[in-house]
């Protein structure tokens, strides 16, 4: 009888397991619905002897049919100010990205095989920089249930479906409560751990969640970019017009 209780629980509980598809779907679900965002973003970065240097960012980004368009324009220091970068995602091919260097009063394209650069010195990447979405990533089996800061999560993989992507691998941990992501260590096309994402500071609208910080730690060089929101916007009355690349030049 025992065992045959035991047996019975056990199927309930894979029943009501969530895959790992379901999780990220669930994560992408409660960030979206915004329609269109503005905000300042402050780019902190830490090198491995401590030193720091900080730069701000003036943000737009206008919410698509899982194909987001973005725009970040540089503000301080004045050896970067002016330089802007915008990028269209898409769902079936590889994100088209754009910088403006005012410097040299020039558009340069972002080539895929090139978009596990570092973006502007920091330790995000190209592909870091672009809107997530769960088609970009292949998932297989169900999320793991555990524990991060003694908080329930859900701990999942994904793999990056570009070839031209710099990862082989993504380990995530989403809160089993609001499924808002917590944290991401990424894998390097060696395997290896290269850097971890930290997310915190998430600011609620509605029923709609704004990221507001994240700390990535490059695991290799020891360097850290922590990235933080202020002046947070949404349903602003952005067009697609507003991200057009002639904007790249004024």
């Amino acid at each position: 009888m025992i065992k045959t209780f035991t047996l019975l629980l056990s199927s309930l509980t894979t029943l009501l397991a969530l895959t790992n598809l379901e999780v990220a779907q669930k994560s992408d679900d409660v960030m979206s619905g915004f329609k269109d965002s503005s905000s300042i973003m402050s780019m902190q970065l830490i090198n491995a002897r401590g030193q720091e240097k900080t730069r701000t960012m003036a943000m737009k980004v206008l919410e698509g049919d899982g194909e987001d368009k973005s725009l970040m324009e540089f503000l301080t220091p004045a050896d970067v100010k002016g330089t802007k970068f915008l990028s269209y995602e898409h769902t079936q091919k590889d994100d088209d990205q754009w910088l403006y260097l005012p410097a040299l009063k020039r558009v340069k394209r972002i080539a895929s095989k090139n978009k596990s650069g570092a973006f502007m010195g920091s330790e995000f990447s190209y592909e870091d920089i672009s809107a997530f979405n769960v088609k970009k990533y292949k998932y297989s089996g169900d999320a793991k249930e555990g524990l991060l800061n003694k908080k329930a999560v859900y701990i999942g993989k994904s793999v990056p479906i570009s070839k031209y992507s710099g990862y082989t691998k993504l380990k995530t941990w989403i809160d089993k409560e609001t499924f808002l992501v917590q944290k991401i260590e990424y894998y390097d096309r060696k395997k290896q751990l290269l850097k971890t994402a930290i997310f915190t500071n998430y600011k609620q609208f509605g029923t709609i969640n704004r990221i507001g910080k994240i700390t990535m730690k490059n695991i290799q060089n020891d360097k850290t970019t922590i990235l933080t929101w202020s002046n947070q916007k949404i349903n602003t009355g952005l067009k697609s017009k507003d991200f057009h690349k002639r904007y790249l030049k004024k």
